[in-house]
């Protein structure tokens, strides 16, 4: 076979951002109006669990901590550009390994701004800082801060064979903590056990009985079921005929309506990428403004098929 020919083989999936390995047209997702806006508070972690998109752990500081005022010059950002932003929310890495984390959400809240924390709820949050923090922020603005709670599954040995022995029993003290303070809780959990839709809602209703939760185990907003992310796994290439055959609107897939800001260690400036779960993928920085980040999204990823398309999930409340 002469170099030609090899040149014409076609490539394999998600490798062309504009054509699929069929070679039919990929899809793409405009930004139709950026209601929240993410920031990565780093990926530091106090655990390291099994399949973390993100590879968090006690020592991979790859995305290192923001400031309040690189948040700030994103928030004015949010004002010069006109989005119609409601909610700033929080990944990592554990946010609350952050020593800036409550300065951060307050000055969010003070901007009239949502503001939801993703959080294990485990010992970085407990510290009495970061407690004396929240007490203060729920007094002040209520249930406009909200902690999406890590908690992978209803049973113990689940979650702790995710998160290590023991994690269950300190996330739900936390939680406790979290009720006792009159803090609004979200729960996100991962659906790799094969349960229905049903049965883990049901299996969540009654952990939330149990332990006075005030949480919605039937509001897909507020216990979320996040499909299993597995790039090694088959799935299908999103074209742009999809939206017709699976009857999706791009409007509703995560990218439509967010964006999130990483700092790479040892960068100069912030970045913006199109997504939540692709914080190391080149093709998705856009830009380091938020002017340079309202371009389309070209779906040229397995997570976008699988996560976003085919699992319909999201990120925000």
């Amino acid at each position: 076979m002469n170099d030609q020919n090899l040149s014409m083989e076609p490539l394999g999936k998600f490798q062309d951002p504009d054509i699929t390995a069929k070679g039919e047209a990929r899809a793409e997702v405009a930004l139709q109006g950026a209601t929240t806006l993410w920031f990565n508070t780093g990926t530091l972690c106090n655990i390291e669990c099994v399949n973390c998109y993100i590879d968090s752990s006690p020592t991979n500081d790859a995305l290192v901590y923001i400031t309040v005022a690189e948040v700030a010059g994103y928030l004015d950002q949010i004002s010069e550009r006109g989005w119609p932003t409601k909610e700033i929310a929080f990944t990592g890495g554990e946010p609350f390994m952050n020593p800036a984390m409550i300065d951060i959400a307050r000055l969010c809240l003070q901007r009239g701004y949502e503001v939801l924390i993703l959080t294990n709820a485990m010992l970085p949050m407990m510290r009495k800082k970061m407690r004396a923090g929240l007490v203060k922020l729920q007094a002040e603005f209520g249930d406009k801060l909200t902690l999406r709670i890590s908690l992978d599954h209803f049973l113990q040995q689940n979650h702790d064979d995710m998160r290590g022995k023991g994690s269950f029993l300190i996330t739900l003290r936390g939680m406790e903590w979290l009720r006792d303070q009159g803090i609004r809780l979200a729960v996100a959990a991962r659906t790799l056990w094969g349960d229905t839709e049903a049965e883990s809602r049901a299996g969540f209703d009654a952990l939330y009985s149990t332990h006075g939760f005030a949480i919605d185990p039937y509001n897909p907003g507020m216990t979320v079921l996040f499909p299993e992310m597995d790039e090694l796994v088959e799935v299908p290439e999103i074209t742009t005929d999809c939206w017709g055959i699976l009857d999706k609107n791009p409007d509703d897939v995560m990218c439509a309506s967010s964006r999130m800001v990483v700092k790479r260690r040892g960068a100069k400036n912030l970045t913006v990428l199109a997504c939540t779960l692709l914080p190391y993928d080149a093709q998705f920085e856009l830009g380091e403004t938020l002017e340079q980040a309202e371009g389309a999204v070209k779906l040229n990823h397995p997570h976008c098929a699988k996560f976003c398309v085919l699992g319909g999930a999201s990120c925000s409340v």
